[in-house]
């Protein structure tokens, strides 16, 4: 019997190929006598388009075709669907038609115009530049204030002041009697800043067309092959599903964004089919600022109600998300679904009303971003105790410990069960970690800093996707294959659903090969999102693996001529027990590809479904410390302390790793990331890494804290609660929280991420003359 593997932290099988070189990316595939596609890009945020000129273009050496949106419509082909469109609004859903291709009118800067199509990716760029649009420009509105205001300019008809739907959910009447009520209440309006996901590799795709079966082939630099299949299939190209396959091979990360439905993957497909040959297209990175979907961007009103001593009553939330200026794959179910489930957090308040408004804007669409709809609720209910302990003259830790749900199971104000939770450990080991900030504080005024602290819980509903698929099975060369309806982008699945195959079938990690990611594998999965992957993904394949040692068992029992209840399996090994007879597992599977019987798949696999809609609820207290210049606005951020709760830890070190990173993202929203577009000409002003500013690792410290295993999951057997989502949700109102708490001895009151040096100095100025911040800080 090999040594269990789950609970340990190993080395990731995948690592070694990845820092050789040796990792497999689109760019890195190449498709004989491949064709290389460029799109054509609008630069106008609104416009209508008079007149295409490709004939030029066309000539141009090299050219095979320039494709426009008339001959999109000539050839039949159907607008890119929303997946979400059953999500109960309290009014009706608009969706408006979202070609591959602009047809009449562009409604964002870097909308696909024309494709053009060429022997090499320099001969598509120079006829690309020849491609003549005569465009009527049209005034833009790109900020949600302005769309919603009253004469903005209408970016679709059927949406009535831009407003795409309205969802609503709790009783709005019985939360404004217990604010009207309430002997405290904290009104406060919150910006969630648009951020761009900014994967260390672009999107990129690769179409192929097979004239003798009529079947398409798209591999893509995405995160959910049977998803994007399937829209594809039935809403573009209408066709059955089984005449596409989507594979995707390793992708540098996605966040979210790759799990969209995009006009390339459109493109490259009808390309190919129309020229019969493969066609290829890598977006550069100034394709992926313009034309990937963005995260975030919402604008907040909120009211929280609390009695004398403290004790929420009430809270009423009024959200505006900006859409952009499409509803984009899964757009709608970010703001709705998703921000309700966890609108509160972990805090026990008995009436919530929440209203939530789309809006369209003439920017790059926006589509869910790590955590989707999770950070945003977490981000003003923590803001809001913040505030509200200011108010009330509360310490901050001892208000949220005072409102934390105690009992279990919960049933939240939003109709969600929280099954269990550790919120008081984790607040209480985060007590433990904010001894001796008074010394810090007084050794950081000083040298003329301000320092700051801020802490904050999170909640998250953790599920994506209901349900998923794997399947366990021996290949010809003895290697047992892995196949998971979930994907990896980077967070080293091909190590995990190891380690839990392993431990299933009491064999050594060099016995399996991980498969991911290609609809001819599995004819269903879940993907990516929703820090679904163990929760779902991993308990389909335990499943999977139980199933393979049961056609084991039967099969051995033929060959052992003994009953199947007599045969036991251990460790690679099936024996009967009465006798002592046994036979391998690489014997039974030998035997299956040659005369497995009707009841047994040869190959000796097994594929499971675990059918489970259930959440998990990751949660956890962090804290962040902050020195601030105020003479000059920057922020550095000192100390940053997690104490979190996943379940069980499968793999401790990667589990850490995947709260490391979301922290990070955090951070990077909290004090440096924003896609801002200019209002009059709706221009993207942070279209490239020369504006746009992601964090370094010299802008952080050395993570500290731990993360507890003592409380298990009951939603899945293995026990896991998702930690992929969980860091970017706890991170932005930690840090904010820490740089309002250093500001507030300035009198500054308010301030949206991102916290850059010049929006602090700003806020200080406001406040307080020079003479009175340096007076502040000898104070």
């Amino acid at each position: 019997m090999t040594e269990p593997l789950l609970g340990r932290s190993i080395d990731r099988l995948e690592d070694a190929r990845f820092v050789q070189g040796r990792g497999r990316y689109v760019a890195d595939l190449v498709a004989a006598n491949a064709l290389h596609g460029v799109v054509v890009r609008s630069p106008h945020a609104h416009a209508r388009i008079a007149a295409i000129s490709a004939e030029a273009a066309r000539k141009m050496p090299g050219v095979a075709a320039v494709l426009t949106g008339a001959e999109l419509a000539a050839d039949g082909l159907g607008p890119m669907p929303c997946a979400v469109t059953a999500i109960p609004m309290t009014t009706p859903l608009v969706v408006p038609p979202y070609h591959a291709l602009a047809h009449g009118v562009v409604r964002y800067v870097g909308e696909p115009v024309a494709f053009v199509v060429a022997a090499s990716a320099e001969a598509a760029r120079d006829a690309a530049e020849a491609v003549v649009v005569d465009y009527d420009p049209l005034p833009p509105v790109v900020a949600i204030a302005d769309a919603i205001s009253p004469g903005a300019p209408s970016i679709w008809p059927a949406a009535t002041s831009n407003i795409a739907f309205q969802f609503n959910r709790g009783d709005i009447g019985p939360v404004a009697a217990a604010l009207r009520d309430a002997a405290h209440v904290v009104e406060c309006e919150l910006v969630n800043n648009r951020v761009v996901a900014a994967p260390m590799e672009t999107r990129g795709a690769i179409g192929e067309f097979d004239a003798a079966s009529g079947r398409l082939h798209l591999t893509a630099s995405a995160a959910g092959a049977h998803a994007i299949r399937d829209l594809l299939a039935a809403g573009v190209f209408r066709i059955d599903r089984e005449m596409l396959r989507v594979s995707i091979p390793d992708v540098g990360g996605g966040f979210g964004m790759k799990n969209v439905l995009y006009p390339e993957w459109v493109l490259v497909l009808w390309a190919a089919r129309r020229l019969r040959r493969p066609v290829r297209w890598i977006g550069d990175r100034s394709e992926d600022f313009t034309g990937s979907a963005h995260g975030r961007d919402s604008l907040i009103r909120v009211r929280l109600g609390l009695d004398r001593d403290g004790r929420l009553l009430a809270l009423e939330t009024k959200v505006f998300a900006n859409l952009g200026a499409y509803v984009s794959t899964v757009a709608p179910a970010v703001p709705t679904m998703a921000m309700a489930s966890a609108m509160g957090g972990v805090y026990d308040i008995p009436l919530i009303a929440f209203e939530t408004r789309g809006v369209f804007t003439n920017t790059t669409p926006v589509d869910a971003y790590r955590g989707a709809g999770k950070p945003e609720a977490n981000y003003l209910i923590e803001r809001c105790i913040d505030i509200a302990a200011r108010q009330l003259g509360m310490d901050a830790l001892k208000l949220r410990r005072k409102n934390i749900m105690r009992r279990f199971p919960y049933a939240s104000a939003m109709g969600l069960t929280v099954e269990q939770g550790s919120f008081a450990h984790a607040i209480d080991h985060a007590a433990t970690a904010v001894d001796g900030f008074k010394a810090r504080e007084r050794s950081s005024r000083k040298q003329g800093r301000l320092r700051g602290l801020g802490l904050a819980c999170f909640l998250e509903t953790a599920r994506g996707q209901p349900n998923e698929v794997a399947e366990v099975g021996f290949g010809q060369d003895g290697l047992i294959d892995l196949k998971v309806g979930t994907h990896s982008s980077g967070q080293g699945h091909e190590t995990t659903y190891a380690q839990i195959a392993a431990d299933a079938l009491g064999l050594p990690l060099d016995r399996f090969r991980f498969r991911q990611g290609d609809t001819d594998d599995l004819d269903s999965g879940g993907g990516h999102g929703g820090a679904r992957s163990m929760h779902q993904g991993g308990t389909a394949l335990v499943m999977a693996a139980e199933g393979l040692i049961d056609n084991a068992r039967r099969l051995a029992a033929r060959l052992l001529q003994a009953g199947v209840d007599a045969i036991q399996y251990e460790a690679g090994v099936l024996r009967v027990a009465t006798t002592g007879q046994e036979i391998s597992l690489d014997e039974v599977a030998r035997a299956s590809f040659q005369s497995a019987g009707d009841d047994i798949a040869p190959g000796l696999a097994h594929k499971a479904t675990h059918l489970c809609d259930r959440y998990t609820f990751p949660n956890g207290c962090h804290i962040a410390e902050v020195e601030i210049d105020p003479a000059t606005g920057e922020v550095r951020l000192d100390r940053y302390v997690i104490f979190d709760d996943y379940g069980r830890l499968l793999d401790p070190r990667q589990t850490l790793g995947q709260v490391h990173g979301g922290v990070v993202q955090g951070i990077g929203q909290a004090l440096f990331e924003q896609a801002l577009f200019d209002a009059e000409t709706g221009q993207i002003l942070s279209g490239s890494l020369m504006d746009y500013a992601l964090p370094r690792a010299g802008d952080l410290p050395a993570f500290e804290g731990e993360l507890s295993p003592d409380f298990p999951s009951r939603a899945n057997r293995l026990g896991v609660k998702g930690s992929g989502q969980a860091g970017a949700i706890a991170a932005p109102a930690t840090i904010m929280n820490a740089v309002m708490n250093a500001l507030a001895p300035l009198g500054v009151r308010h301030l949206d991420m991102p916290a850059t040096p010049s929006r602090i100095w700003q806020a200080i100025q406001v406040a307080h003359s020079p003479d009175s911040a340096r007076a502040a800080v000898a104070d």
